[in-house]
Parts: structure tokens; C-alpha cells; sequence
């Protein structure tokens, strides 16, 4: 039997959804990528980077192929880098486990890099019509200001107990139309902010405005410890308009991504000793630039730009020249792609170079 509030949901979704690329194809490699994307990325952000994806790489043996450093520059500025190079990682699980054919069950596609129950349910759902709900935090939210559950959402019981209720109210026929139309009545209408309960077609059944507790809604017990953090870093230029590279490595939120000569990061407590006198290096000009937010991170960071004739050895150990000129296709943490985009920082360094 149908929950009561299924039917007029779906009228509401039929008549109120965006039209999204993504919602167009059953292709599982593209709502795939779509998913991934608007993981902690809103839907506005996320398009270009969706249709950029898309026209790099046309299918999961494209992704998969494709040199790291492509795949990375393509996703820089979204954050969570992770999610890129996760993504790679499945397309090549795809390849080698799946014959190169994306799986078309819940099971198969959870086996992939990265993929959660959540996201595993979405493509199942819109692209295999698999009766699997989602519960994503638009979910959550819709669910328990409708019901009223105060059990918080980021608990092991919360997680267990809204999966439930959100696998009751599945319209087993139609299970993609019911996640889709659940994830964006959540975005559109009971939304964090300002929710449009006013003209809600659930405000005369809605526990949570019949009570007035919709801001106490959805209930968290969690909360991200933000920590300030300093980093500085070495703009070195030598006598042929090179500059100096390094790469994040393993176990970093910043992984596969380049960034210039660390002086010193405070937060990890590390500090390299430059040896300004024995090479010469002329200082040219310090920038600091403004606070950089992350979800869990207040980012302070200065860069210093100098010259010198030659590259000393010690610091050419574990990092690589590359003319300036194609720095622009290297992929770059969104703080440093900010400062680079700078048209003082970019006027100001082009007429060094030219000196």
C-alpha cells in the first residue's frame, strides 16, 4: 500500500522538477558522475563540472584511461578531492572487474571506489529502477520535520532508523521517481534555511509546523572542530622563467594535487630550513592572502616570490621545475588556483619574468 504522502509527491515533482542533464538518461556511468559531483557540491556549482566531465571523458573506459593529472585538473576547485581520485579508481575497477560494462545491480555497484549505500541506492534506482531508497541529507531533513524524529542524524541508530522509514515509503514500482522527487522536494521546498512551509503542500500534516520545532530539525549530535592553520609558500624562480613544484602525497586531503615550495605549515608542524644566503635568492615580494574556509580548516597563507640563478639541489629533491608558462595545466588546491587568478599576482610576476 502507498503512503498518503507518496501521490500528491509526486504531483508536486512532476510539476515543480529542474530540468537536469542527468535526469534525462538511465546511462549509469553519467548519473554516476552526477552523484559524485553534488556530493557536498550544490546543483548550480556542480553543473559545469558535470557537462566538463562529460565532454573529457564520454564514457568509464575514457575516465579510466585518462592521466591522473587531467582528471584532477578537471575537478580542481570543487574540493574533497578524494571523490576524483576515487572516481578514477572505479572506472578502472569497471575495466578490469566488469569486462568495462558499469554494474547494473545495488550489490555490484557498491563493490565500486567510493560508492556508499547512498550512492550505491541512486544508480541502482534511476538507472536500473531498482527498488532501493535513498536517504541523502534532503531525505533526512523532509523525514524528520514530516515525522517529527529527533533521533540525530550522524547517530549509528538515526542512520539505521531513518533507512527504515525511508525503505517503508518506497514506491516499490516507481523507485527512481520516488527518490528523485524525495531528494528534491528537500532541496527545494523543507530546505535548511528559510523552508517554504508557508506554501508546502505537507504544512497541514507536517509534525514539525504544526508543533513549531522546524528549525530544531534535523537533529545533529556531531559538530566539526574547526582549526586555524598557516601555511607559507616559496614562489622560486630561476634564470629561465622556471619555477619550482611539488606534489601532495598519500593520506592527504590535498593528494595528487601540486602546490609550490612549502616553507612552513604550522598545522602540521613542519618548517623547511632555506638556505637564503649560500644561493643567492632575492626576495621580490610577499602576498598574504585572504582566510581560505574548509569544512573542517581556517587557512592563513602567505606567498613569498624570489629568484635565483640555479635551483639548489636540496631543493630540487622530491620536486620538479616546470616552465611557468604551463603551470596553468597542473592541477592546483583551490587556495593556490585563487592566488594564481589574481591579476596583481599575475601582472606582478609577469613583468619579473620579463626583467
Amino acid at each position: 500500500m502507498i503512503h498518503p504522502l507518496i501521490l500528491p509527491l509526486f504531483t508536486w515533482y512532476a510539476q515543480n522538477k529542474r530540468e537536469l542533464p542527468w535526469r534525462k538518461t538511465r546511462n549509469p556511468y553519467k548519473i554516476w558522475l552526477s552523484e559524485v559531483i553534488l556530493q557536498q557540491t550544490r546543483v548550480d556549482q556542480g553543473m559545469s563540472y558535470y557537462l566538463k566531465f562529460i565532454s573529457l571523458f564520454p564514457d568509464v573506459l575514457a575516465l579510466a584511461n585518462a592521466p591522473e593529472d587531467l582528471v584532477m585538473r578537471a575537478w580542481q576547485g570543487l574540493g574533497y578531492y578524494s571523490r576524483a581520485r576515487n572516481l578514477q579508481f572505479a572506472a578502472k575497477q569497471v575495466v578490469t572487474q566488469f569486462n568495462g560494462v558499469f554494474p547494473n545491480n545495488y550489490n555490484d555497484i557498491l563493490l565500486l571506489k567510493g560508492v556508499g549505500t547512498y550512492t550505491a541506492a541512486a544508480i541502482a534506482s534511476f538507472a536500473f529502477n531498482e527498488p532501493k531508497a535513498v536517504v541523502d541529507g534532503n531525505v533526512y531533513r523532509f523525514l524528520s520535520r514530516y515525522f517529527g524524529i529527533k533521533t540525530p542524524i550522524d547517530s549509528s541508530s538515526g542512520k539505521k532508523e531513518f533507512q527504515l522509514l525511508a525503505d517503508e515509503l518506497l514506491d516499490q514500482k516507481n523507485p527512481g521517481m520516488y527518490n528523485q522527487a524525495m531528494m528534491e522536494f528537500g532541496a527545494m521546498v523543507c530546505k535548511p534555511i528559510a523552508p517554504l512551509c508557508e506554501t508546502c503542500i505537507f504544512r497541514s500534516s507536517c509534525y514539525s509546523l504544526k508543533n513549531d520545532i522546524i528549525k530544531e530539525l534535523p537533529v545533529k549530535v556531531k559538530k566539526v572542530k574547526v582549526r586555524i592553520r598557516n601555511l607559507h609558500y616559496l614562489l622560486l624562480f630561476d634564470k629561465n622563467a622556471n619555477v619550482l613544484l611539488q606534489k601532495r602525497g598519500k593520506n592527504d586531503i590535498w593528494e595528487s594535487l601540486y602546490e609550490f615550495v612549502l616553507l612552513k605549515d604550522d598545522f602540521k608542524n613542519t618548517e623547511l630550513d632555506v638556505n637564503w644566503n649560500s644561493f643567492n635568492f632575492i626576495v621580490k615580494r610577499d602576498f598574504e592572502m585572504k582566510k581560505h574556509i574548509l569544512s573542517h580548516q581556517h587557512i592563513y597563507t602567505t606567498f613569498t616570490v624570489a629568484q635565483v640563478q640555479v635551483f639548489p639541489d636540496y631543493l630540487m629533491q622530491l620536486r620538479e621545475k616546470e616552465a611557468w608558462e604551463n603551470t596553468h595545466l597542473k592541477a592546483f588546491p583551490r587556495l593556490i588556483s585563487k592566488f594564481l587568478e589574481k591579476n596583481e599576482v599575475q601582472e606582478f610576476i609577469n613583468a619579473l619574468l620579463k626583467t
